[in-house]
């Protein structure tokens, strides 16, 4: 209940609900990388090429399927497009780009397992955030009319600001890691290392956030 004992509105409570589901993808999509990790070493498979990308996929864009998923279906349902919908279908088509990446720089003789390739796991942490920031704001400029005006709408949306953040954070990290000695030699250091750079958790977890206080 707000101020004033004023209802909560369907739209706020909807939002928030959004915003938990998309949580929920991101903790499904840790587990799958880790799983499929576990697995592979098992077996043997610790810098198989097919399986880097498996465990890197569902490490870092697992959540991605599960909120295109969302997105298909509430359009299905053709309700009406929210900031957290526009944000699962800029994720999913922001996933295919590290694909091509990862599998190029092994063509071209780069060393996946060494400094010179941090950029593999950041496009597969963070490509489909890229793409989710670039959907959000085209849906706050649809919303809000001219780009100049719908630039300071998105500087007052916290969940943009944050998607913006670790956007520019996670290289410098992941950089950081590599120049202190870290190599990704196994399955399951290929997973942590993906689901530690994927910060794209954060971004929902502020619209969370948010939209519960303003429901309170």
């Amino acid at each position: 209940m707000k101020e004033n004992d004023e209802p909560v509105s369907d739209e706020e409570e909807s939002e928030e609900e959004e915003f938990s589901e998309l949580l929920k993808y991101t903790v499904a999509g840790f587990a799958g990388g880790l799983i499929a990790g576990s697995l592979l070493d098992f077996f043997g498979f610790h810098k198989s090429p097919v399986g880097q990308w498996l465990v890197r996929t569902l490490s870092g864009e697992g959540e991605s399927i599960l909120e295109g998923l969302y997105a298909f279906r509430r359009r299905i349902r053709r309700e009406i497009g929210s900031l957290a919908e526009a944000y699962g279908w800029g994720k999913l088509f922001g996933m295919i780009a590290p694909w091509i990446i990862d599998w190029s720089s092994r063509i071209l003789g780069i060393d996946v397992y060494g400094i010179e390739s941090f950029y593999i796991p950041y496009f597969y942490a963070m490509s489909d955030q890229i793409g989710a920031n670039v959907s959000g704001f085209l849906f706050i400029r649809r919303k809000a009319g001219p780009s100049s005006r719908a630039f300071l709408v998105y500087l007052r949306e916290p969940v943009m600001l944050v998607s913006l953040a670790v956007i520019f954070v996670v290289p410098a990290g992941l950089l950081a890691a590599r120049l202190l000695g870290f190599s990704p030699k196994t399955q399951i250091l290929t997973a942590l290392e993906t689901i530690v750079a994927n910060l794209c958790w954060l971004p929902p977890l502020v619209g969370w956030l948010v939209e519960r206080s303003r429901a309170q």
